[in-house]
C-alpha cells in the first residue's frame, strides 16, 4: 500500500504541474434564473471546445439541465454563520470524534500508510471524512455535471464555478465521471467532496487499480491527503489555529468555523481535550 501511494503521489505532482495553468476565461453570459441557461450552455460550449474538451464532455454539457435544487441550496446556506459551538453541535462533532477513533483503530495500517506517504495524520483525514459525508454514508443525490454547470451559469460565483465546470467536462472525457454521475448539491464528488477542478489537480488512484474513483475510500483518502500536502502541509507540525499546518485546512474550506471545527475534532480524535 505504501509503495503504491508513493508512486501515485509522484504522478499527482506531475499532473498538478500540467493542470495548474488557468482554464479558459469566463465569457458565457451568466443569469439569475433558468431563463438564460440554454443560451449560456451554447456559449459555454465554445469555451469548452477551446479548453480541449472532447466529444464525451461536450455531450455531457449538452445533456445538462438547470439544477433548481442546487441554486436553492447555494442561496440558503446558514450553518457557516453559526458560532463554533453551535456549528459543532449541529454537525455532530461528538459522534464524528467517537466514530473516527473506531475507524482508525480498525484500519490502522491503512491510515498509517497515508501518513507515511503524505505526512498528514489520520485524525485530520478522518475528521474531514466525517464532516463531509458522515464517513461515506451520504455521497449526495445531485447530478454532478448539471449542478456544477448551473453554478457556473449563475451570476453569484460564475467565475469560480466555470473553472470547475470545465474540469467536470474533462473528467467525463477521461472516464473519471459520466454525465450521469451523482454527487453533492454543489457538484462535489466522493467521500470527502472534491470539486471537479480539485479532482483534476489532486486526485490520486490510491489503490492502484488504474482508475481514479472518488467514491472509492482509498482513492478519496489519498487524494485528500495529497490536497493538504500540496497546499502546504508539513509533517510533524501543528495544525491548530495559529500553527503551521492550519493554513492547509484553510485551503480545504474557506469557512472559518469549519476550519476550526476540523482542527478541534482532529485533536480530540487523537485523544487531547
Amino acid at each position: 500500500m505504501y509503495a503504491c501511494l508513493v508512486r501515485t503521489f509522484v504522478r499527482a505532482i506531475m499532473a498538478c504541474l500540467l493542470l495548474n495553468a488557468p482554464l479558459a476565461a469566463v465569457a458565457a453570459t451568466c443569469g439569475d434564473d433558468a431563463s438564460g441557461f440554454m443560451r449560456w450552455r451554447q456559449e459555454f460550449a465554445v469555451e469548452a471546445a477551446a479548453a480541449g474538451v472532447g466529444q464525451a464532455g461536450m455531450q455531457a454539457l449538452a445533456n445538462t439541465t438547470y439544477a433548481t435544487r442546487t441554486i436553492s441550496a447555494d442561496r440558503n446556506q446558514r450553518s457557516f454563520s453559526y458560532s463554533l459551538e453551535e456549528f459543532m453541535r449541529i454537525r455532530g462533532a461528538e459522534t464524528i470524534v467517537r466514530q473516527a477513533r473506531q475507524r482508525i483503530a480498525a484500519n490502522a495500517e491503512f491510515y498509517g500508510s497515508l501518513e507515511r506517504a503524505f505526512g498528514v495524520p489520520a485524525a485530520v483525514l478522518v475528521a474531514i471524512h466525517g464532516m463531509e459525508t458522515g464517513f461515506g454514508n451520504f455521497l449526495g443525490d445531485a447530478n454532478v455535471v448539471s449542478a456544477i454547470a448551473t453554478l457556473a451559469y449563475d451570476c453569484r460565483r460564475s467565475a469560480f464555478f466555470s473553472e470547475h465546470a470545465l474540469a467536470a467536462l474533462l473528467l467525463v472525457d477521461r472516464g473519471v465521471i459520466s454525465s450521469a454521475s451523482i454527487g453533492a448539491m454543489h457538484g462535489e464528488l466522493g467521500h470527502t467532496q472534491f470539486l471537479p477542478g480539485n479532482v483534476l489537480r489532486y486526485g490520486i488512484d490510491g489503490n492502484g487499480d488504474g482508475r481514479l474513483d472518488m467514491n472509492n475510500l482509498t482513492d478519496a483518502m489519498a487524494s485528500t491527503a495529497n490536497f493538504l500536502r500540496q497546499n502546504g502541509w508539513r509533517p510533524n507540525r501543528g495544525y491548530q489555529e495559529g500553527q503551521r499546518n492550519f493554513s492547509a485546512i484553510q485551503a480545504w474550506n474557506a469557512a472559518p468555523v469549519y476550519q476550526r471545527a476540523i482542527a478541534i475534532m482532529a485533536r480530540q480524535i487523537e485523544g487531547s481535550p
